[in-house]
């Protein structure tokens, strides 16, 4: 009994961290498959605003997390994921890319993000939703500061949040089928783990409409 009731006490707490901005990276609290992802709005590069029902997805959607266009890290695994976008595309899902750098920023200097669906969560709204936002603390704010990195003038804004890396897979009914995020920004996900789990999905996708077509 006390089994039946862990599970769904954990995933309050995870729905309750939702929408705030964690102290650390550590502290985040991603949203979880299974979980519904609420409704966000982040900006187009054009600085259009862009409201998000997952609940109304045409196309299951994989949505990454980076840090911005300053994050050597998160260029290379931009860069590293060229081959997944495409296939992904071609498999039929969505594939977005977002981050905190305001719009005009975007694709400023990102070589490897060209030919990307990119949007700017400047004001964390998306990050948060997910639960992925952290607060840069003051010193490493200083210390991007000092290596010519202002998190605040970036986004335009004066919250300091950055999200962990990280990549959800969003199914056509808005829950989310598969996610990763780890608070260490060196650490990314696998573009062959992320196929094998779009795979997955529509695999099993497929199945549940042959079940459905053979019970009617």
């Amino acid at each position: 009994m006390p089994r039946l009731l862990l599970l769904p006490l954990f995933l309050l707490m995870t729905a309750s961290a939702a929408s705030e901005i964690a102290d650390h990276p550590e502290q985040v609290r991603p949203l979880l498959p299974g979980q519904s992802v609420p409704t966000f709005e982040i900006k187009s590069v054009t600085g259009e605003a862009v409201h998000v029902d997952p609940a109304e997805f045409e196309k299951p959607v994989v949505l990454t997390f980076y840090r911005g266009g300053w994050c050597p890290y998160c260029n290379l695994h931009l860069a590293e994921l060229r081959h997944a976008e495409e296939r992904l595309s071609e498999m039929g899902f969505d594939v977005w890319f977002v981050s905190p750098d305001r719009p005009e920023l975007l694709a400023d200097g990102q070589d490897a993000a060209q030919g990307y669906a990119l949007y700017s969560d400047s004001d964390a709204v998306a990050a948060k939703a997910f639960g992925v936002a952290f607060r840069l603390d003051d010193d490493t704010h200083a210390q991007y500061q000092g290596f010519g990195v202002d998190i605040t003038e970036r986004a335009g804004t004066e919250h300091r949040a950055l999200p962990v890396a990280s990549t959800f897979l969003i199914g056509t009914d808005g829950i989310v089928q598969f996610s990763f995020a780890n608070p260490d920004y060196t650490v990314r996900l696998h573009p062959d783990v992320l196929l094998a789990a779009a795979e997955a999905y529509l695999d099993e996708s497929h199945e549940r409409l042959r079940r459905q077509r053979r019970q009617d």
